[in-house]
């Protein structure tokens, strides 16, 4: 496989890691690809994708704290068709130009 096909699944995989489980494979998959490839454009995808699952965490829980004052179940809902709906976004745009690492919008870059 060239390094072209294989910058691409390797960053699709970082941001489709999400939809094969939402707690440790998640994050397990793109920590792996960031200590083991020499990409420069996998290794931003998979800190990309990190960050957005860490902040995916943070708002959840910001979100069932609210949900005790009956505001953060909308959000909450909210926040379930965002994890959803952004992570495919993202593996279009990068399937689509693997040359470019996809960054998620309104996200804290933490890692």
């Amino acid at each position: 496989m060239d390094n072209l096909n294989q910058g691409k699944l390797l960053s699709a995989l970082c941001h489709g890691a999400i939809f094969f489980s939402s707690l440790f494979l998640s994050v397990g998959i793109p920590l792996v690809i960031l200590f083991t490839t020499d990409d420069s454009v996998v290794k931003a995808n998979a800190k990309e994708s990190i960050n957005f699952h860490i902040n995916l965490y943070i708002y959840a829980l910001v979100f069932v704290l609210l949900s005790l004052l009956l505001i953060g179940i909308p959000l909450l809902i909210g926040l379930g068709i965002v994890s959803f709906i952004m992570p495919i976004i993202a593996l279009v745009k990068v399937l689509d130009n693997p040359s470019q690492p996809y960054h998620y919008p309104y996200i804290f870059r933490l890692v």
